[in-house]
Order: C-alpha cells, then structure tokens, then sequence
C-alpha cells in the first residue's frame, strides 16, 4: 500500500492541469511576445491563467506576475523594494519564515541593512503587539508567513496587514501553503505583496506568482525583454502558466468542499495519534493549514521517516538535513525547543488523494515504527 502524506513539499499535478500543459505544449506554443497569431493564441492563453490565477485570492489580473517558483516571487518582493533605496533600511521578517525569506533578508543584513525577526510563542505564532514594537521610521517593509509549512502555524495576517498599513509600511506575505488551501482575499487583507507556487496546489513545478497591489512599485530582479510589465523579463512558461491557472480555478472552486473534508481527517488523524506520549504536537492546536499535522518525537525525525518510507507511506521530517547530519530546525528552536527535540519534528500532510482509509492505515503504521523504535 502507497500513501503520500507530504503534500507540503509537492502535490502530484492534476490531470486537468496536465491536459491544459500539453495543449499548449503541442498546439498552442507561440510565444506570447509575438504579434502573429500564434503568438496571439499564446497570449490569450497567458492572460487566462493570470485571470484564474488572480481569482484564486481577490486579485485583478494585472496585479499578478508570473515567476519561476515561490522562491523567486519571494526574492522579488522583498529585493523589489530593497533596491530602491541607495541607503540601507530596516527590514521586519518573523523568526519562522522559510528560507526564501531568511536567506535574502540575510544577504540584506550583510549590505548593511537592519534585520527584526520577530519571536514567536511556543505554538509559532506571532504577536501582533511585537510588530508595532518592532516598527521604525526607516521600515522598508515587513514580510510574515501565511502559513508556516514545518509546524503548519496561521499567522494572524489581517490584523499584522492593518498595523503596516497604518504606519504606511508595505506587507509581504509568503501564501505558498496558504494559497488554494485556505480562503484569502488580498486586497481586503490589505495585503501589498503575496507569493505563490503552482507545484503546492497541483498545478506542476516551474511556475509560480507574486500579487503586486497598485499601491506599490517594484524593482525588477532581471533586466532584459520586459515581459510581466517589465517586472520579469523572459519569455513566458506558458505551458506552465496554463497549468497553474488551471489548479487555481479548481483550488478556488473546490475550496468549500475540500477545506473542511481534509480538516476532518487531520483531526481524525490526530485522534489516532495523541495518546501517544513519545509524539508532542507542534504548531497552533487550531490556527493551523486544514492539511498539516506536525509533531515533534523522542527520536530522530529523519529516522521515522525512513521507517515510514519503507513502509509505502511518504511525510515529511521538520528538520532540515545537510551533509548526512540532521540539524535542528530553525524554526523549532525558535519555538524554544532544545536542540536535540528541534532535530525531532515530523510532518504528515494531506491532499486530494488522502482517505480515511489511508489516515488510519498511516496510524497505524507509524504507531508500529514508534513502538520498535529504541528507548532513549
């Protein structure tokens, strides 16, 4: 038996989404730019991704531009803003983010500029009071995770959108576990900035977005034929793209349904699980992505993992791993765990595919693995 449960890290591309690649790839492949009709159809085809895609949290079509990855779309917004400034300024991130915003906000920190990480408390949520602390007068912009994708943790965005708002500082927000998995609606939210990526919401790898609020102008990353209103230039992905519009209409269509079937088999899952006291669940018990579980353990989080693997059921380990070694999660330890339980975490969550009959077989099994698993 097979059962994926490490949807976070990627979803397996919906047949619909496929179909709409493959169109493109063999029939519809012009390039965009051109002004022939070939290029005509491809542009048609790019602009109702953009539309779908738009749809998918509020937006207007102009407001979106298509990227590479959520990596890049998180690069861009905050380099965006960053470049525009021939001095350096003041940054705010959260002590949670993902890599695609540490990193960045690291190589900013080494330009000169001031970084915030804002804590957060043992269940990985942020203080709103902490931001209106953190805030100056030479704030560039302040950036918080939607949803966290190690410990599954929703950050209170509106109401840390509204304090940027009235102190007239942009909000980013990385969406790449939010967006197509819980509903949000970016101009309401007040948001500025948010990123996605297809491949989180079965719409393939390659592809990805950032939402830019007419309030705000950017800087681009790449110079050279102007596509996406001269903010990333290079030919379109449009097979891609066509992919990812595709999962974006059926995300949004499907939402009311989906929402709530995957919250009750995470619960269900959990139900299964909590009794046990060599699992420890990790993240906020209820302002946490319909999808995630994540629970820290007495063991290795890498070793259960490759238990569960060879068990045919795939999750995912809360910490990263280099060169062999299993290292502490950065975002574990700024939850305050120690060392040794931050290199403990593992992650299981759900999608489309995932039925009862897998969360009680995944239980199950993984019940199984902890009990053979040698006492510390």
């Amino acid at each position: 038996m097979q059962i994926y449960l490490d949807y976070s890290a990627t979803t397996p591309t919906r047949i619909e989404a496929i179909s709409a690649i493959q169109v493109v790839l063999t029939e519809q492949w012009g390039n965009p730019s051109s002004l022939h009709q070939w290029g005509e159809r491809g542009s048609i085809i790019l602009e109702t991704a953009r539309a779908q895609v738009a749809d998918l949290i509020g937006a207007q079509p102009h407001n979106i531009v298509f990227m590479a990855s959520g990596t890049e779309a998180n690069n861009l917004a905050i380099m965006g803003i960053a470049q525009q400034y021939p001095q350096p300024q003041h940054l705010i991130i959260s002590s949670v983010e993902h890599a695609a915003i540490t990193q960045p906000a690291l190589w900013l920190e080494k330009q000169g500029w001031q970084i915030t990480m804002l804590p957060v408390d043992s269940n990985g949520m942020i203080n709103p009071q902490d931001l209106v602390m953190a805030l100056q007068p030479n704030t560039a912009l302040v950036s918080i995770i939607y949803g966290q994708s190690e410990v599954g943790t929703i950050q209170p965005i509106a109401e840390l959108a509204a304090i940027c708002q009235q102190a007239q500082v942009p909000f980013h927000t990385d969406a790449v576990q939010a967006a197509g998995r819980v509903a949000i609606d970016a101009p309401n939210l007040g948001l500025n900035l948010l990123s996605m990526s297809a491949h989180k919401l079965y719409g393939g790898g390659g592809v990805g977005a950032l939402y830019v609020s007419d309030q705000l102008q950017l800087l681009p990353l790449l110079r050279g034929g102007g596509q996406e209103n001269g903010l990333r230039s290079g030919t379109q992905a449009t097979a891609q793209i066509a992919g990812f519009g595709v999962a974006a209409q059926l995300s949004k269509s499907e939402l009311s349904v989906e929402m709530p079937r995957l919250q009750k088999l995470r619960d269900r899952l959990l139900n299964l699980l909590q009794q046990r006291p060599d699992l420890q669940l990790s993240g906020h018990p209820t302002q946490r992505l319909p999808h995630h579980l994540s629970f820290t353990t007495k063991y290795s989080g890498r070793s259960i993992v490759r238990a569960m693997n060879l068990a045919g059921i795939g999750i995912g380990a809360g910490s990263a791993c280099h060169s062999g070694k299993t290292a502490p999660s950065p975002v574990l330890l700024a939850m305050g765990y120690s060392e040794i339980t931050a290199a403990s975490g593992i992650r299981l969550t759900l999608g489309h595919q995932t039925t009862e009959a897998d969360v009680n077989w995944t239980a199950m099994a993984l019940t199984q693995i902890l009990d053979a698993q040698p006492h510390q």
